[in-house]
């Protein structure tokens, strides 16, 4: 009986939720399952995609003549019986189209990659430049912004009078790492025997020859290189004489083995601790999915309540999923795990390779990893007898994806909780509003760890008003509160904290004659010098130029360097401390792959006394000597227009405020500002986490905003500005149509940033309570956008966005 399989294809120009039926070739038959990646002929011609395969069956309705697939990509699915249930849930609730959530689920090295080829039907009629552009083949790959203007003219003009074929090639760049293993060929005796053949000079393979007679088994090579001091041209000349063979393996690339960790055991709880694992435990015992809030003050011992859970669903032949918000805090909190429970972890983070991500992906499929540590991606990890899931730092914006699917790991962690019958844990000690709302209404189970393990007191935090400060100090972003306790900390050989909002070394370059601002040429945002590569750069596009000596618009020298970034406080804190040993960890100074790691080594290892950086530094560091911790400039967000500025502001002061005095010495906390009346400000002094909520909700309540109002941002963007205004006037009139008379939009407007990369952005925000036809309307929408899509007119659809800048 002939066999059919429903393909979720993916199609570059327009994609669709819709499977399409295709047949099973014969050869194929009893070998495809659910889940795997094929190669399927999709549309007119012969143009292939890959997709993924969602249901297998024997009777096809269709009635036409069906396409047979061309290829399978995958000797066994690469997405589970639970990630083909979780896919089409993911869609509909991200407004995403579901290839997109497929793949999110599957390493990047196993992601289709397209490349656009030309094919010459018409040899004779073509004009010699395109002739001359295929050269002797009759295929040849073409990528346009490869191409000169007049040749690609040229090329599409054919392409469109039947002279050549556009195809679309599928590229997999899944790759396992192959090692190079060797193996005498001979046995003990032959290999002493050509060891006195040798002539006397070829002391290499002498060396090899009796390092081999005395071990059998087969060996790395490379090791094998480093220990006896061998080049590979020794290996390829034994071969030669068939005294060795040589032969690939495939190893796992595994970042966990990297790591130098020492072995830890579990420590003694207190009773706050005690009963939050002892209730989390009872609910994986009972298979349930409840949700938990830990809500545990800085330094209160909430690694370690995770550690005690995860041991426990171990014990019981259960997995253990463990999220961080950011690569910074997966260094500390990786060898926390690992300490614990060794091999057994896998990490899933960003900064690992793709061949290290896709590796350890293996290993937790094949499951020889049990317990996955990672960043946002990893809650789709394909651990399987989930026992329970951990959020670290729950209230962070990092969990929320900007790009399809516009996911929130902790909505994609509870329906893995409740497909798993398996508790999840959100931890912090500043929630986000939503979640301690639900808590205080019995939606989640809250937990609370209101002390320091060690019962030391929360440190003192000090607000300095810069408006008096600025008058008396030559340095403007210190105050001199801040520069005496500095001293102070180095004078004991203490170390030292400073976090900073911006990153480069100032905000932007301004000429003091006529006020021109040197802008992005692609975005409506200024360029921000950066002095360690002497250039001006575009933090949202990238874009880069050289710093320029005379005003462009004028002509003027009289051109200065306005704000602060991180570089400019290093130079400063050089000035002021020489010293001083100073660290810096910025987005600048972290772009290699294993930067964060070594930084924060080095400042644990005492190589440096003062770690400076941005936003990174403010969470999940934990070291016994940090005494003072600065925050240079508290107000950067405030100003922001986002009805979340205030809270993520008092998080901020509240989560880098408890890097200091963790440990037996005393802790002490400046915090500079120009707004020190601020309620967010004097509640994060006081870090009274339940006044600000009291305090932040009822302005939410006022306002009608989360967790009061579900929210839905749309935006339109496009090259021209017009284009956009019109697509999102467009969409307004179709919601309000759609909508209740108690839903609100707010817009439509441009964006604040109205212009990045070449595009410009119009936003509408929805605010709505119970609106059934809503998610209909929005869908529809999105389906019918993709048809704007060709002249670069893009409809995104956000459900409850945490920015709206």
């Amino acid at each position: 009986m002939a066999q059919y399989a429903e393909v979720i294809v993916d199609v570059p120009t327009m994609q669709t939720n819709q499977p399409y039926t295709y047949k099973v070739k014969h050869n194929f038959e009893n070998e495809l399952s659910p889940g795997m990646r094929v190669i399927v002929p999709f549309g007119r011609g012969s143009r292939l995609v890959q997709g993924f395969v969602m249901r297998v069956f024997s009777q096809a309705s269709f009635a036409g003549e069906l396409k047979e697939i061309e290829a399978l990509t995958d000797l066994e699915p690469v997405l589970d019986a639970e990630a083909l249930a979780l896919g089409p849930w993911l869609a509909q609730t991200t407004f995403s189209f579901l290839i997109s959530c497929l793949q999110v689920m599957i390493p990047s090295a196993l992601r289709a990659k397209y490349s656009k080829e030309l094919e010459l039907t018409n040899k004779f009629n073509v004009p010699e430049a395109v002739r001359a552009f295929f050269g002797a083949h009759t295929k040849k790959l073409f990528d346009e912004q490869k191409v000169a203007e007049p040749l690609r003219s040229q090329l599409l003009t054919a392409r469109r009078t039947g002279m050549l074929k556009l195809n679309y090639v599928v590229n997999d760049r899944l790759q396992a790492k192959q090692v190079s293993f060797i193996k005498a060929a001979l046995d003990k005796a032959e290999l002493e025997q050509a060891v006195g053949k040798l002539r006397a000079n070829a002391r290499n393979l002498h060396t090899l020859l009796t390092y081999l007679s005395q071990h059998p088994q087969a060996m790395q090579q490379g090791l094998l290189e480093k220990k006896l001091a061998l080049s590979p041209e020794t290996f390829r000349n034994a071969e030669k004489k068939g005294w060795i063979t040589r032969f690939k393996q495939v190893q796992y690339r595994n970042p966990v083995r990297q790591l130098n960790v020492k072995r830890t055991v579990p420590r003694h709880l207190t009773p706050a601790q005690a009963a939050a694992v002892a209730a989390v435990i009872a609910q994986i015992d009972q298979q349930q999915p409840t949700t938990f809030l830990l809500e545990g003050v800085t330094g209160s011992g909430k690694t370690e309540v995770y550690l005690q859970i995860i041991a426990h669903a171990l014990a019981q032949k259960k997995t253990a999923l463990m999220l961080v918000p950011e690569i910074s805090l997966t260094p500390q909190m990786v060898k926390r795990v690992v300490g614990r429970f060794g091999t057994q972890v896998a990490l899933l983070h960003s900064g690992l390779s793709d061949g290290e991500r896709f590796d350890e992906w293996r290993r937790i499929k094949e499951g020889q990893a049990t317990v996955v540590v990672g960043a946002r991606s990893a809650v789709f990890a394909p651990l399987k007898r989930l026992g329970v899931i951990i959020i670290d730092e729950e209230h962070e914006s990092s969990y929320k994806q900007e790009k399809m699917p516009r996911y929130h790991a902790r909505d994609v962690a509870k329906w893995r909780a409740d497909f798993h019958s398996c508790p999840v844990v959100l931890g912090s000690a500043t929630p986000s509003l939503e979640s301690r709302a639900r808590a205080q209404k019995g939606v989640y189970r809250w937990l609370k760890l209101p002390q320091r393990i060690n019962n030391k007191p929360l440190p003192q935090v000090s607000l300095i008003d810069m408006r008096q400060e600025a008058k008396k100090t030559r340095f403007p972003d210190f105050s001199q509160a801040l520069i005496d306790a500095v001293e102070i900390r180095l004078a004991k050989k203490e170390q030292v904290i400073l976090m900073l909002n911006r990153r480069g070394y100032s905000s932007f370059m301004m000429c003091r004659d006529c006020g021109y601002v040197l802008n992005c040429p692609n975005c409506d945002i200024s360029l921000t010098f950066h002095l360690d590569t002497h250039s001006m750069k575009c933090h949202y596009c990238g874009h880069e130029e050289a710093i320029p000596h005379v005003c462009p618009s004028c002509g003027s020298r009289q051109i200065r360097y306005y704000g602060t970034g991180t570089q400019k406080v290093e130079q400063e804190l050089t000035q002021l401390f020489p010293q001083a040993r100073i660290l810096r960890m910025d987005v600048d100074t972290t772009k290699r792959k294993g930067a964060h790691a070594r930084i924060l080594r080095e400042f644990g290892e005492r190589k440096a006394d003062i770690l400076l950086g941005t936003q990174m530094i403010a969470k999940g560091l934990d070291y016994p000597d940090v005494t003072l911790v600065g925050v240079l400039n508290a107000d950067t967000a405030l100003g922001l227009a986002d009805f979340r500025a205030s809270e993520r502001t008092f998080q901020l002061l509240t989560q880098v405020s408890g890097r200091a005095g963790r440990a037996q010495k005393e802790g002490k906390v400046i915090i500079q500002t120009y707004n020190p009346e601020h309620y967010a400000l004097l509640l994060a002094q006081k870090q009274d986490y339940e006044q600000f909520f009291m305090r932040e909700m009822d302005i939410r309540h006022r306002g009608g905003y989360p967790p009061y109002y579900f929210t839905i941002q749309v935006t339109a963007s496009a090259p021209a500005e017009s284009q956009a205004a019109k697509k999102i006037f467009e969409t307004y009139k179709t919601l309000k149509t759609a909508l209740s008379s108690s839903a609100v939009i707010l817009g439509p407007t441009p964006k604040a940033i109205m212009r990045i990369n070449k595009r410009y952005y119009y936003q509408l925000i929805i605010k709505y309570k119970k609106e059934p036809g809503l998610a209909a309307c929005l869908s529809e929408l999105l389906q019918k956008s993709q048809r704007s899509e060709r002249t670069g007119v893009l409809l995104t659809i956000d459900r409850e966005p945490l920015n709206f800048i």
